[in-house]
């Protein structure tokens, strides 16, 4: 491996670990070789959602992410670490990088501030921002032949399922930045109207807001319920790895369900110990 080529990855692998704090407990599971591709893959995505969470323009941002959507095909001569990480993971794995594409789709319709009307409409968001990020894992993880078109669907899931963990952690942060991702069906079925308080913690005066976020948590559970049908299709470090990253995240949404009152003045959120302890009992390969 080039000098070159070695700083670049300890680049994303210092990214992912400060930065992705949660996945890089379960990626620190993996084999070396498999480690630092994966690491290539999140700093890659969690440039692209830091160009739709940061500031400037919806047109900056959008010209920002076109152009880091035309780099994806100049990787391995980019003088940009990350991308030539990247390209050096995908060609020693099979990595889908045109997922990246759908990644960037879901982050412009965050720039330009879409809303959902159901939650069938939401699913191909959370389809694009997070069940992307699980196929580009499954690029890295492998599965054995035959069983491609079904792990994908599975990784997708998990995808889907981490991501509505997600939207219903931060429903008072996305809304302080002007964003709602809760359904409008649903919002209506329970009569909800977010707004903050004085106090700037959501309010919930008629108790719509806890109902909904309970039944959104059962929504949810369910996803994840299909999307760890992936593990057996894995070998077993990359399972110990996706189940634990997908164990803090099942962890996260046990909290929820259990006092949806919490999401209502901050972010639900594990101790280092706590993620730690997910990740050993999927290293031992207890249940998640």
């Amino acid at each position: 491996m080039s000098d070159r080529l070695l700083v670049a990855n300890r680049a994303c692998a210092q990214i992912t670990r400060t930065e992705a704090r949660n996945f890089y407990y379960g990626i620190r599971l993996l084999p070396a070789p498999k480690r630092s591709a994966l690491c290539a893959v999140y700093a890659l995505a969690r440039r692209i959602d830091d160009i739709g969470d940061g500031t400037g323009s919806a047109e900056e941002k959008a010209a920002r992410l076109a152009a880091l959507r035309a780099g994806l095909d100049h990787g391995a001569g980019s003088s940009d670490a990350v991308l030539l990480a990247l390209a050096d993971a995908a060609a020693r794995f099979p990595i889908p990088l045109a997922a990246f594409g759908e990644l960037i789709d879901g982050v412009e319709t965050d720039v330009i501030g879409t809303t959902y009307a159901t939650f069938d409409d939401l699913v191909p968001y959370c389809r694009r921002v997070a069940g992307a990020v699980g196929r580009l894992c499954l690029g890295v993880y492998g599965c054995p032949p035959g069983t491609e078109a079904t792990a994908g669907r599975h990784a997708d899931a998990l995808g889907v399922a981490m991501q509505q963990v997600n939207i219903l952690r931060d429903i008072r942060e996305d809304l302080t930045n002007g964003r709602v991702y809760l359904p409008k069906e649903d919002l209506d079925r329970f009569e909800v109207t977010l707004a903050l308080t004085p106090s700037g913690a959501l309010a919930d005066p008629g108790g719509g807001l806890h109902a909904l976020v309970k039944v959104a948590a059962a929504r949810a559970a369910a996803w994840f319920d299909d999307g760890l049908r992936l593990l057996p299709l894995l070998d077993n470090r990359s399972a110990s790895c996706t189940a634990a990253m997908a164990g803090i995240y099942r962890e996260l949404l046990r909290r929820i369900d259990a006092d949806p009152a919490a999401v209502f003045t901050g972010r639900v959120s594990l101790t280092g110990f706590e993620k730690a302890r997910v990740a050993g009992r999927a290293l031992t390969g207890r249940a998640v």
